[in-house]
């Protein structure tokens, strides 16, 4: 007996499959034809204010190949910018990296007169310190970063990215807690939160506080100016112990001199108690939690190798980059950057967040907080 054909049931599926493959080639030209609107708007808006915005990542590598060069200095720690580099050269083998530490106010103010001067050479990417940031804003390239994160075209989370100037990253952050060495006071002793301190138990040198206030400072987004300037006043009444420099103090605590430190970095902290062979050392977020970007990182405006200097400013940025701050810092990975060490601890908190609205006016806030001190001197 002869079997009926079949081929009436292989030609409907394969006519709607057809239909569907239509419909998705369709819609992936939509896409594509959005993304490219999106683009070329993001363009035109960042030409019209007169910054470079650079359309694909793929032009962006092939000129840095053509530079070839890279050179970086900034604050990041030469140890951590061993590892940072390395990870580059193994990312863009053909960019011949060289990076170097810029450390303390004597090298920023000496470098920041010779860029001004344009004395500058050879370099590429330089650091911000926020003392002087709006006084490097003017040498800086003029890069839409903001705008190409935005477009993916940059793999950088646009929250790292100044939103003013558009031009720089914070590649890094700071948390300021509480500090204390728990076998010279109880856990439960130790204030939950910043108005304890006001406490009459702890008046009488019962804590360090720094004299440089990064960690006060870092309170007036959440409290505002006055309530920070009349928390200052009345922390200076307290008579705390002034000190300057937390790693100092920090080190002093682990052997059992001091009992109390209010608003170290957090990375100081955790790598003080990587180094406690004694189980002395412990800390406490308090909240509202003091978190500041850190760490602005730019291009100069005459640098030789600008597309490499942007593939830096991307790989810092980038998880992977974010992975070697956290890693090797260690404990240096934004708190910005969902996963990190200081993300981690910072989730679900109440924060007083230093951002870019925040980021220059700190210096101001400085001057004021030290002026409600009374000018005090380290001990």
């Amino acid at each position: 007996m002869k079997l009926p054909s079949l081929g009436f049931l292989g030609r409907a599926p394969a006519t709607l499959l057809l239909a569907v493959l239509a419909v998705g080639m369709t819609s992936a030209a939509v896409f594509a034809a959005a993304a490219s609107a999106a683009l070329a708007k993001a363009q035109k808006e960042a030409e019209a204010k007169g910054y470079i915005f650079v359309a694909t990542h793929e032009e962006i590598v092939s000129k840095a190949k053509q530079e070839g060069k890279l050179r970086v200095i900034v604050s990041t720690d030469n140890g951590l910018l061993k590892h940072l580099t390395a990870g580059f050269k193994k990312k863009y083998p053909f960019i011949d990296i060289r990076a170097e530490e810029l450390r303390g106010t004597d090298a920023y103010i000496r470098q920041l007169h010779e860029i001004k001067g344009g004395l500058v050479k050879g370099q590429d990417v330089n650091d911000l310190a926020y003392d002087y940031y709006d006084e490097y804003a003017p040498f800086q390239k003029k890069f839409d970063i903001l705008a190409m994160a935005e477009q993916k075209v940059l793999q950088i989370p646009p929250q790292l990215v100044d939103a003013v100037n558009r031009n720089v990253v914070a590649i890094g952050s700071g948390i300021q807690v509480v500090a204390y060495n728990k076998k010279l006071i109880a856990a439960e002793r130790v204030p939950d939160t910043w108005e304890g301190f006001l406490k009459p138990e702890f008046a009488g040198r019962k804590f360090v506080l720094d004299i440089r206030p990064k960690d006060i400072s870092a309170l007036v987004p959440a409290w505002g100016l006055e309530k920070t300037l009349d928390f200052a006043r009345k922390l200076a009444a307290q008579n705390p112990i002034w000190a300057r420099g937390n790693t100092r103090v920090l080190t002093a605590m682990l052997a059992g001199e001091q009992t109390l430190l209010l608003g170290p970095d957090f990375d100081s902290v955790l790598r003080i108690m990587d180094k406690d062979k004694t189980d002395s050392i412990a800390y406490k977020l308090v909240e509202p939690l003091p978190m500041r970007l850190n760490e602005a990182q730019g291009i100069l405006s005459k640098a030789e190798n600008p597309y490499a200097a942007l593939l830096w400013l991307e790989f810092v940025g980038s998880t992977e980059g974010q992975k070697i701050l956290d890693e090797r810092g260690p404990y240096e990975g934004s708190v910005f950057i969902a996963g990190t060490v200081q993300e981690r601890a910072a989730r679900g908190k109440k924060q007083s967040v230093v951002d870019w609205g925040h980021y220059n006016k700190i210096p101001e806030y400085e001057r004021k907080i030290i002026e409600a001190y009374g000018f005090p001197r380290a001990q």
